[in-house]
């Protein structure tokens, strides 16, 4: 699945070889916004479990297999790996270890390792994930301008368990056109967006609290 947005957005930029595979639907939205092209492409989905790539960035091989084939194994419904930072012109990769730490995580779990939304993103990338499709589009990614992928990782989290495995399934694309990178990137709209996932997190946990106790009585 492909999916284009913004107003350059041109499929016929596509490799011919890629549009023929038959496995392949390529969408384009001249909307700018990432949140759209991925809630868009969710619709198109087919496959039992869905994972997230920007187009800057590559997937080591096997990062798919690796994680499809624990998430069948194990029945999860979400399996992460880690993410490295990848300098294409060095060949430079750098791991992140990121603030969740490896193994399972019961739902809700990942949320409390982000203790404070200003001081830091959420503790883990939303591209590591692969995730049941059934639960990606229950959650879906904020409509909002900037940081709509904070919102859709906290909630795949907080809405089921999963595994963070060792292995680095992401490289994310180290270049100086990064929109993130920029210093005016970490404005009020991004802060908005973190404070967003941040209490969303929150909130999943105060309901699961409250609702559980609730269906148990009711059984």
């Amino acid at each position: 699945m492909i999916s284009l947005n913004g107003p350059r957005a041109d499929p016929s930029l596509i490799s011919s070889a890629i549009v023929a595979d038959r496995r392949v639907t390529v969408v384009a939205h001249a909307e700018p916004g990432p949140a759209h092209a991925r809630n868009s492409a969710l619709t198109h989905v087919r496959a039992p479990r869905v994972a997230f790539a920007d187009d800057d960035d590559r997937l080591p091989p096997m990062s798919l297999a690796v994680r499809n084939e624990h998430a069948v194994t194990t029945g999860l419904s979400w399996v992460a790996g880690r993410s490295a930072d990848w300098v294409p012109e060095s060949q430079e990769l750098t791991t992140w270890m990121c603030p969740t730490p490896v193994g399972r995580h019961a739902a809700g779990d990942v949320g409390p390792y982000w203790p404070d939304a200003q001081a830091s993103k959420p503790p883990m990338g939303h591209c590591v994930l692969l995730t049941d499709t059934r639960l990606a589009r229950a959650v879906g990614y904020g409509g909002l301008h900037k940081g709509e992928d904070y919102a859709f990782l906290i909630g795949v989290c907080s809405r089921a368990a999963g595994e963070l495995l060792p292995d680095v399934v992401y490289h994310r694309r180290v270049h100086r056109g990064q929109w993130t990178a920029r210093e005016d990137y970490r404005d009020q709209a991004e802060f908005d967006a973190r404070t967003h996932a941040w209490l969303k997190g929150r909130a999943e946990r105060e309901l699961s609290d409250r609702l559980l106790p609730q269906a148990a009585a009711a059984a």
